[in-house]
């Protein structure tokens, strides 16, 4: 059964996968979005943290029978910064490059605030989320193979941008396929999530026909599924996209694992090589369809040192329910 996402949830992952700030040394600051109370002895550590947490919700019948209606929450994001002797920023600029860039992140995001995209950027093998592997078999192996082996930390950054720089693997055997293996950790819980969208970018080529061939892994049924074909010799986008059953598709660890091979095998005289250039995926959860900003002011805490910079977001989100009667 489908449940919505907790608003405070989907706001601290939307802050979390696309803030992004740099110092004025050209580090990336180590921010940390967390649930509401400010941790003092976090700030230590982290150059900023940010707090999100409720302020009110209000539940408004659309239609007059109650059966449609709608949730309207006030969120509160605090920015929290102090002065740090081993910091190129100081508390005061760094606040101010937050508040700019969550004002940056929620308009962009404003309708849309319950997508999130998951990729490759900066992943290699020290990862414990996001892995791809690679394979040559006769067969589509199953994620668990013994087969498979993980790409290296070279091969991982071709796969971390669509920008032509493609990873590749090839099989020389007879009646072998070239195969590569995504897996994507899905922060959300699956019974919240509403749709998958799973993008490959690039190409394959093989002597009795050119192309790819893409598919996800049901774990309950145990095999792949929701075949997505493409003919090209040139890097050509593949799209799978699930709405229905979608947490078949999401294993108990949050695994999604998608399958890329060449559409034809070698022939043993002849490769068959396959070509990735990117891959993402993209997951819609049930809950808040719409977040906008509708004021922030400075809050600093002076009664302490060193003295907390602080700033304070109303943030306003909403989200629809269909109740099937009155509510």
């Amino acid at each position: 059964m489908s449940q919505p996402e907790n608003p405070i949830t989907t706001v601290i992952r939307l802050l979390n996968k696309n803030l992004k700030i740099t110092k004025e040394d050209g580090a990336t600051a180590n921010i940390q979005v967390t649930p509401e109370w400010q941790n003092q002895e976090l700030l230590k550590n982290y150059d900023a943290q940010v707090t999100v947490g409720l302020t009110e919700s209000r539940d408004n019948k659309v239609e007059i029978s109650g059966r449609i209606r709608q949730r309207t929450t006030l969120i509160r994001v605090g920015v929290w910064t102090m002065d740090k002797q081993a910091s190129a920023d100081s508390g005061r600029l760094m606040r101010e490059k937050i508040v700019e860039e969550i004002n940056r992140v929620v308009k962009q995001n404003r309708s849309k605030p319950n997508e999130t995209l998951y990729y490759f950027a900066g992943v290699g093998q020290t990862s414990e989320t996001h892995k791809a592997y690679h394979a040559e078999a006769v067969t589509e192996l199953p994620p668990e193979h013994a087969d498979w082996t993980e790409l290296t930390n070279a091969e991982y950054e071709k796969i971390w941008y669509s920008d032509d720089n493609r990873h590749s693997k090839t099989s020389n055997v007879n009646g072998e396929y070239a195969l590569m293996l995504f897996r994507f950790k899905i922060e959300s819980r699956k019974e919240t999530i509403k749709q998958i969208v799973l993008t490959f970018e690039g190409y394959g080529t093989a002597p009795s026909g050119n192309g790819v061939t893409v598919k996800v892994w049901n774990h309950v049924a145990e095999e792949w599924q929701n075949a997505q074909n493409g003919t090209g010799e040139t890097d050509e986008t593949l799209v799978v996209t699930l709405a229905s059953q979608v947490s078949d598709f999401v294993d108990e660890d949050g695994f999604v694992w998608l399958l890329a091979r060449t559409a034809n095998p070698s022939d043993g005289s002849t490769p068959a090589i396959l070509y990735c250039d990117y891959v993402c995926c993209t997951v819609t959860v049930y809950g808040i369809t719409y977040l906008d900003i509708v004021s922030f002011r400075d809050a600093d805490r002076v009664d302490v040192k060193p003295i907390l910079y602080h700033t304070e977001f109303t943030l306003k989100s909403w989200s629809f329910e269909d109740v099937g009667g009155v509510f």
